[in-house]
Order: C-alpha cells, then sequence, then structure tokens
C-alpha cells in the first residue's frame, strides 16, 4: 500500500479499517469492525485480538493515506 502515515484522532463513529493503533507498546492493526448497540464498535485487529470503543473513547491512530489525494482539496 502506498501513502504515508498520519497520526489521527478516532473514534467509534470514525475509526477505519487499516488503522494502526498503539496499546500497551504494541502495533494493532484493524482488520474488521461489529457494530454495537449504542453507537459503539468491537475492532478485530489482525492478532486476532478485540477491543471495544465506545462512542465516548477517543483514541489516536497512524492512518495511511495518499498525499496525492489531499493536495486537490
Amino acid at each position: 500500500m502506498t501513502g504515508v502515515l498520519i497520526s489521527i484522532e478516532i473514534d467509534a463513529a470514525t475509526v477505519r479499517r487499516g488503522d494502526q493503533l498503539t496499546i500497551g507498546g504494541q502495533i494493532f492493526t484493524v482488520a474488521d469492525m461489529t457494530a454495537l448497540p449504542r453507537n459503539g464498535k468491537r475492532l478485530h485487529f489482525t492478532t486476532g485480538d478485540s477491543l471495544t470503543l465506545r462512542p465516548t473513547t477517543i483514541l489516536w491512530a497512524a492512518r495511511r493515506v495518499n498525499p496525492r489525494r489531499l493536495r486537490g482539496r
């Protein structure tokens, strides 16, 4: 995958597949998500681990973006 990694603030509404979160010094990449009641999400990582993200939870993630796409905005 091409592009650059940027640091972005995420919550249950803005998290995307491919986002990389650092938790306890380990990097976890979001592989899939499941919607939960009250706008929460369960994140499934490539490692097989999962994390429940509530609507009020805010985390920082690394997201790969294509800078050429951002230039036109």
